[in-house]
């Protein structure tokens, strides 16, 4: 909730108990939750404990273990809290340690239950009176933890991100395989009655056919796949997959499962087909960078939801919506949750579903450096941009290629099983076009194109805007364009998030983990480790939550030796502790004078005798590498927009029998900001973009540094000015 007045975060916990839980099934991430409510907790004065053992938490019980996937303090579907008596049996107790919060990681059954044992501690409370004096009520915060991301009210759910790389990891070996030999493959993933993994693995790895509990398929939909699976075959691909959900089902309710399938296409197409389930598989593993962020985030805001709870505060679930923490009714996000499963069951899928060309040519080219996710965004475009009726052209080389007429036409099948590659399959440079303007509005004009689509990172924003100032002078220039992001550094304005930002941070956590592991028998080490990104210290910062650094020096955060001085009397008090290890993030252009060999020296002679010193700079590795499921979805769902946005602006500059824009909002950014994505004109960005620097001058990431302090144990302050207020669900969406 809003507050009147300032309030000090290290005393708002003050002579508070607050009880952390994981239930129902485990999800990766959920440590990461944990780690985050536990510490935030402490750092506002409240007294944490953890539910099972019901001992009080200690930071020594938690270090490390966002790296681990499942659950640290142990997950269960506890049958007694289904009872009355099992319930006055768990409030007795939270009663006995005078804890009145609780902090439930788990899915919408969890939740629910949650939810219900609130509603009885008045009830309850009866019982032990005795007992009761000081523990008048309850409040409930809950985190969503399911795989399946099955909960309505959250765009993702904790674990979901994990599971998904485990899936593709799998979906990318299998493909392998499956070419060397012609084959069909059938993917049965989690997802009884939610097809989210299910539909994004498909957008992901370019399946064939997908099926999922919310779409049964036509009737006669077995014809049809055979017909689709024959046509591949024909064009000269040697590889078919199809993505099933494990509750598929058709419009009569009966199963569609991996053997129906398999027994379909092996007796009417006569091809070598096979079917793997994955089962558990998908909840096992490490959490990806995506989950730990996630469940950091959720814990720091569940704390301060239970914080500022009141007796009169309902229940409530901390959700994400975009990029945006908030707060929704628990009771209304299950109810939701609920109807979708009942329109399911009673065959209302296009309800369950609402509840969860002119001759026109589109040239796309790829702008600055390259990143994984590139390739997906030009597949979307240019199969929704046939679908949508238009012709799709490839310029090779960026600028460079629409200047020197490298330029040619992509059929459907041109970009077949980009998906999953990383890299640029089109080639792209770092050149602007200011240079070579006049060659450009000559191949605009020689190749008709009537809308360009910009994939690329800060030069591609520039070049935008370059294009754009150059259409005073050449009228051929005077077409609609889109700037899609999508650069490691995660640096363009007007964007939240860039494709490619989260496989390099995944790459770099990835690294951390195992640097961190080569020390496990050896004592006292700290590891200095180098992070791209230029100016911009998005990848130091995140990477440094993700993977419990002690510190990431960063440009956008300026440091000086004092600052250094604390970090390394924090590093000679931690290697007093059971935690012997040290992690440093610096991203490449945070100082010129602070080297990484200046850092590296310093730590070195300060740490004579207690600890040594290690560096790593992770380069370019840190570009390359297949696409994270996130990349691959965001730059799908981006080069979707971007295209469809694009054949809306086309029509509303169509004049006189020819394309003609020059409006500003006919040159945008195609961006994630906080809760949506959106269009913003490039003229607009140009006042909150530091040129010199190469970044935006509002970067939201920021205020997650003191979050990252906190979590290394650092005494500072937090700003808790914009927690998020409770929202509503039911209201917003409608009545289903």
């Amino acid at each position: 909730m809003q507050r009147s007045t300032p309030v000090d975060p290290t005393k708002m916990g003050t002579g508070r108990a607050i009880a952390v839980l994981t239930s129902g099934g485990d999800a990766q991430g959920m440590n990461a939750a944990v780690r985050a409510t536990v510490r935030v907790g402490i750092y506002t004065g409240a007294k944490v404990y953890f539910v099972h053992e019901v001992c009080t938490s200690k930071h020594t019980h938690i270090r490390n273990k966002e790296l681990k996937g499942g659950t640290v303090i142990g997950s269960a579907r506890c049958q007694d809290f289904r009872s009355k008596e099992g319930r006055a049996k768990a409030a007795c107790n939270l009663v006995k340690l005078g804890i009145t919060n609780l902090c439930v990681i788990g899915g919408d059954g969890s939740l629910t239950g949650a939810n219900e044992f609130r509603n009885e501690w008045s009830e309850l409370l009866q019982i032990l009176l005795k007992e009761a004096k000081r523990s008048s009520h309850l409040n409930i915060v809950g985190m969503v933890g399911s795989i399946d991301n099955d909960f309505c009210g959250t765009d993702m759910t904790i674990g979901t991100d994990s599971a998904l790389h485990r899936i593709m990891e799998v979906v990318d070996a299998i493909t392998t395989t499956a070419q060397s030999h012609q084959r069909a493959f059938i993917l049965e993933v989690m997802g009884r009655h939610c097809g989210y993994l299910a539909l994004v693995t498909a957008l992901a790895c370019g399946a064939d056919w997908v099926f999922i509990p919310e779409m049964p398929p036509d009737e006669g939909w077995e014809d049809h796949l055979c017909r689709r699976l024959t046509y591949q075959r024909s064009i000269g691909n040697r590889l078919n997959v199809i993505i099933v959900a494990e509750g598929a089902l058709d419009r009569h309710g009966k199963p569609i499962t991996c053997d129906i399938i398999k027994n379909l296409v092996t007796k009417k197409l006569s091809f070598d087909t096979r079917a793997t389930i994955l089962g558990h598989v998908q909840r096992g593993g490490t959490p990806s960078a995506f989950d730990r962020i996630l469940g950091s985030r959720m814990g720091v805001e569940a704390v301060m939801a239970l914080l500022e709870a009141t007796p009169d505060t309902p229940a409530c679930v901390v959700s994400l919506s975009g990029n945006m923490a908030v707060r929704l009714p628990l009771m209304e996000c299950v109810q939701v949750t609920k109807e979708v499963t009942k329109a399911m069951a009673e065959g209302r899928f296009e309800e369950a579903v609402k509840l969860r060309g002119n001759n026109i040519n589109i040239a796309i080219l790829n702008v600055g450096a390259p990143c994984a996710g590139m390739n997906a965004a030009v597949r979307s475009a240019v199969r929704i941009g046939i679908l949508q009726g238009h012709n799709m052209l490839a310029v090779h080389d960026g600028f460079d290629g629409l200047a020197h007429g490298t330029i040619e036409p992509m059929a459907w099948g041109y970009v077949g099983g980009w998906t999953g590659k990383g890299g640029s399959n089109l080639g792209t440079k770092r050149s602007l076009p200011a240079s070579m303007i006049e060659e450009i509005s000559l191949n605009i004009a020689k190749f008709n194109i009537h809308a360009l689509v910009i994939i690329g990172g800060f030069e591609a924003f520039v070049g935008g805007l370059e294009l754009v100032t150059a259409r005073e002078k050449f009228e051929e220039l005077c077409i609609p364009l889109v700037v899609i992001p999508a650069t490691v550094s995660n640096n363009v304005p007007g964007s939240d998030f860039s494709i490619g930002a989260d496989t390099a941070l995944n790459t770099i956590t990835t690294t951390c983990d195992r640097i961190k592991q080569s020390a496990a028998g050896t004592k006292r080490r700290v590891f200095i480790i180098e992070t791209m990104g230029g100016y911009c210290g998005y990848l130091a910062t995140m990477a440094g939550l993700a993977a419990g650094a002690d510190a990431a020096y960063i440009y956008e955060d300026p440091f000086g030796i004092h600052d250094l001085e604390t970090n390394v009397e924090h590093l000679l008090e931690k290697m007093k502790t059971t935690v012997k290890r040290g992690l440093i993030l610096r991203n490449e252009k945070c100082n010129a004078n602070y080297t990484t060999d200046f850092l590296f020296n310093l730590y070195s002679e300060e740490g004579k005798g207690v600890f040594d010193c290690r560096k790593n700079v992770l380069g370019h590795m840190q570009q390359g590498g297949t696409p994270t499921p996130f990349d691959r979805n965001f730059g799908t769902k981006m080069g979707a927009k971007a295209v469809l946005w694009l054949t809306d602006k086309l029509k509303e500059c169509y004049r006189h029998g020819r394309i003609f824009a020059n409006t500003p909002d006919s040159a945008c950014v195609l961006g994630m900001k906080k809760r949506a994505m959106i269009f913003q004109p490039l003229f607009d960005l140009k006042e909150d973009t530091d040129f010199e620097h190469r970044i935006p001058k509002t970067e939201w990431w920021l205020k997650l540094r003191p979050i990252l302090k906190i979590l290394a144990k650092y005494k500072i302050s937090l700003d808790t000015s914009e927690t998020a207020t409770m929202e509503h669900v039911i209201k917003k969406r409608g009545t289903v």
